[in-house]
């Protein structure tokens, strides 16, 4: 049997799961501080982004950057974060954060910034709400309809 993808057990505890692109899976960072999205490839034993086959390198690049955009637009953002550390979670994962020059970061980076928040039932609720409007007619989240319920 081949290997098949595993969600890494960090990511399993401090993210939601919204969905699924082509490529990658969609997680909320669960966290109030800032909308942090994280897409991680869902293929199995990857920790950099060059060890991907050719088209799934292409793919992750138009879903980050479609997610990316969808974001900014959605949220309003000023600045959008983008990155793949891994220092902590070495599977290969990539960061969309949004900013505002409001935020209680800001400027500095958000990495370390405080200890996770977690968000309320209803503040998760309002970001599912939120994605399903903006992303539920793009072919990127075919998938992603069917993983946004509400939270029960």
């Amino acid at each position: 049997m081949p290997d098949s993808f595993v969600l890494h057990p960090q990511l399993q505890h401090d993210c939601i799961s919204l969905g699924h692109f082509p490529l990658c899976r969609l997680l909320l960072l669960n966290t109030h501080y800032f909308p942090w999205f994280i897409l991680v490839p869902q293929r199995p034993h990857l920790r950099e982004s060059f060890e991907l086959n050719y088209a799934d390198r292409l793919q992750l690049n138009e879903e980050s950057t479609y997610l990316a955009k969808t974001l900014a637009q959605t949220y309003h953002a000023d600045k959008m974060n983008i990155a793949s550390i891994g220092n902590i979670v070495p599977q290969l994962h990539i960061h969309h954060v949004v900013r505002y020059t409001t935020d209680s970061a800001w400027p500095a980076p958000v990495w370390g910034f405080a200890p996770l928040a977690a968000y309320s039932a209803e503040q998760i609720n309002n970001h599912k709400n939120l994605l399903q409007k903006t992303l539920i007619h793009d072919q990127f989240t075919h998938d992603l309809t069917r993983e946004l319920p509400l939270a029960q």
